[in-house]
């Protein structure tokens, strides 16, 4: 098996480093129009590679196989996409509903944001709770995905304070439309966080998808996929 390439692309967002094929989506600052808009919540976010090939093999693995000693392995490409010069108070797994831990076993953005902590020396905070189970995100459309999550997520008790003025690094295995992350930095934020920036081993390239709908197509215009 080959090792785990970076991502990697000429143009991506200055916020949520999403990549594109060419600059025309970004404005002056290099945001693209989620960020622009608001619609992210968090500040950053960091990946290692795109969620295919190898990397998507081994996530599997470790997700779905319970192949829970590649946390420390999926863990160690994590902390290569994370800059030198940002600066956290708490790592914060996402959470899992109880009863999707209850049937994996474990929570796989736990284990890897331990990895995070030892490698790091930041503590981690389990400030977040699911509290609402969701239904599954697959083939649901970004505004589709982010009605899913409201309020799934909550923080602490009532009138607890303890996320003030944090920096929060925020763990999960894969960052696909963002719209787990930007409801676990919602309530992070409600709760007094300062700062949220996602942190993950994969992301979903959307380029990718363009390039493969792209080659279904012959130059008479008939699909071979479809």
């Amino acid at each position: 098996m080959c090792a785990p390439e970076p991502l990697s692309a000429e143009h991506f967002c200055s916020s949520c480093r999403t990549p594109f094929q060419n600059g025309f989506p970004l404005d002056e600052e290099g945001r693209c129009a989620l960020c622009r808009s608001g619609l992210r919540g968090f500040d950053a976010a960091y990946c290692f590679g795109g969620y295919e090939g190898v990397l998507r093999e081994l996530i599997h693995l470790y997700k779905y196989g319970k192949v829970r000693t590649l946390a420390e392995a999926l863990g160690g490409l994590m902390a290569q996409a994370l800059p030198r010069d940002e600066a956290f108070d708490a790592v914060v797994p996402v959470p899992l509903y109880w009863r999707r831990r209850w049937q994996r076993g474990f929570n796989q953005a736990e284990l890897l944001a331990r990895v995070q902590s030892r490698r790091t020396g930041i503590p981690i905070l389990k400030a977040l709770r699911r509290v609402r189970a969701t239904p599954n995100q697959a083939g649901l459309s970004n505004s589709e995905r982010r009605r899913n999550m409201t309020q799934a997520f909550r923080c602490g008790g009532r009138g607890e304070k303890p996320l003030a003025g944090k920096r929060i690094l925020l763990i999960d295995d894969v960052l696909t439309t963002g719209s787990t992350a930007a409801a676990c930095a919602l309530a992070l934020k409600r709760a007094g966080a300062r700062r949220v920036a996602i942190l993950t081993v994969a992301r979903v390239d959307r380029r990718m998808e363009g390039r493969r709908l792209a080659g279904t197509y012959s130059n008479s215009g008939e699909t071979s996929e479809w």
